[in-house]
């Protein structure tokens, strides 16, 4: 399969924002179906947000507003950009490509291409 990497995350403060980054040296995300997950510490994982090549959006309704995904296809990079963090944002974020993720089937870890994650932890 194709190897996806995130980058971006870390510890940050309650009300400060971050931007995640997710890379491929051998999958190009220009005209591709990508989304974002996150697991958080005993939680199930979470669908975020998706992106399809026709540039139709898709959000988790309890996410909507503080998060935006994005691409750029000159620097082949996926983000997902994250305002107003709060302690319960803390997870594990993957990107994922590759499928059409939506909202209603959750987190589809059996479709498409995933990457190892990126950890953000947010603080008080």
């Amino acid at each position: 399969g194709f190897h996806l990497v995130e980058s971006g995350g870390g510890s940050v403060q309650a009300g400060g924002s971050l931007t995640l980054s997710c890379t491929s040296s051998d999958f190009v995300f220009a005209n591709q179906d990508v989304a974002w997950f996150r697991q958080g510490p005993g939680n199930e994982c979470q669908f975020v947000s998706s992106m399809f090549s026709d540039g139709d959006q898709y959000y988790s309704e309890s996410l909507k507003g503080r998060f935006t995904i994005s691409q750029d296809s000159a620097k082949n990079t996926v983000y997902l950009q994250i305002r107003d963090l709060k302690p319960e944002d803390t997870a594990v974020y993957y990107c994922a490509a590759g499928w059409r993720y939506i909202p209603q089937r959750g987190c589809e870890r059996n479709v498409g291409f995933w990457g190892q994650g990126t950890q953000v932890t947010v603080s008080l």
